[in-house]
């Protein structure tokens, strides 16, 4: 039973990671930066918010009182910043594809930072999968003639900072909350310019005020999902759903937004799937053999 509330927790949180650009899109006529401002903002005032009412606040103190573990959630939230801005102006850029392509290889290039910052060893089968993505990223390079960069900062940032949050433990809410504050004041002085100037967008339009609130809200909604699914399900688990986000971009942005879909992109693509498969095939296999040697180790006579 707890599976099962753990996998449909997962099966909600990449859901709605996969539909957000859809209303991010809704705000396409505000600038990405002014948006991203606000997204911070939000996010603290409520996941801070949440704090208080549940009780945590105490707990939640303690954390201003370890410098090592601060200096952690400012790198962590220096590259969720840079992630949710590249990620934003894409979607509204038209480059909702691109998005999807990034966060497929995002679990490739997560193996590939634990080979450089880590010195993990390498599979077989995950050196297969780094290859053929490998080759994915240089076919789109080699027939398009551009880097795919916005693929490639959306994947590296993410991976960074999956590696970043990793190295902490604390609850979800809590590094969330940190992490937004460290960017709360220069936020609010931006956005308090803006609206000086009389170019912010709050207050323009019946909906732009709230839909840039509700931002915040979608923010912390998958974010809570996905840290109540993690505590639930084993990450072999959880790393089988992660595909439903970006699989969800991907038929958002050809489908609905019309975005061009070339021969190009469908093989890059392929290369793509393809690692992934190798990558999640082994990582079974991985997982199961540990199962078997936890088991075999239970039996053994002492």
């Amino acid at each position: 039973m707890k599976n099962n509330i753990g996998l449909i927790y997962a099966l909600a949180a990449y859901t709605c990671w996969g539909f957000i650009p859809i209303f991010w899109k809704q705000l396409a006529h505000i600038d990405s930066v002014e948006i991203v401002m606000h997204r911070m903002v939000w996010s603290c005032a409520l996941v801070t918010l949440l704090i208080i009412f549940s009780r945590q606040w105490r707990e939640f103190k303690i954390l201003f009182s370890q410098p090592r573990l601060l200096f952690k959630l400012f790198i962590a939230s220096a590259l969720v910043s840079v992630n949710w801005a590249v990620f934003i102006w894409a979607v509204n850029a038209g480059h909702l594809v691109e998005t999807s392509l990034g966060y497929f290889m995002n679990p490739l290039i997560s193996v590939a930072l634990g080979v450089i910052l880590f010195g993990e060893a390498l599979r077989r089968g995950q050196f297969l999968a780094l290859s053929i993505a490998a080759l994915g990223v240089v076919y789109l390079i080699v027939s398009y003639g551009v880097f795919p960069w916005i693929s490639l900062i959306l994947a590296v940032s993410f991976a960074l900072y999956g590696a970043v949050k990793k190295s902490v433990s604390v609850p979800a809410t809590h590094g969330l909350a940190i992490e937004t504050m460290f960017f709360l004041i220069p936020a609010g002085v931006y956005l308090f310019y803006l609206e000086l100037q009389g170019s912010g967008q709050f207050f323009e339009g019946s909906s732009n005020g709230w839909m840039l609130v509700l931002g915040g809200l979608f923010t912390l909604i998958p974010l809570l999902l996905f840290a109540a699914a993690a505590k639930r399900i084993s990450m072999t688990a959880l790393g089988m759903t992660q595909y439903i986000g970006p699989s969800l971009q991907l038929m958002i942005g050809v489908l609905v937004y019309a975005e061009p879909f070339s021969s190009q992109k469908l093989i890059a693509f392929s290369f793509i799937w393809l690692a992934l498969g190798i990558y999640s095939i082994d990582q079974l296999r991985h997982q199961n053999g540990l199962r078997r040697a936890r088991k075999a180790q239970k039996l053994k006579p002492t």
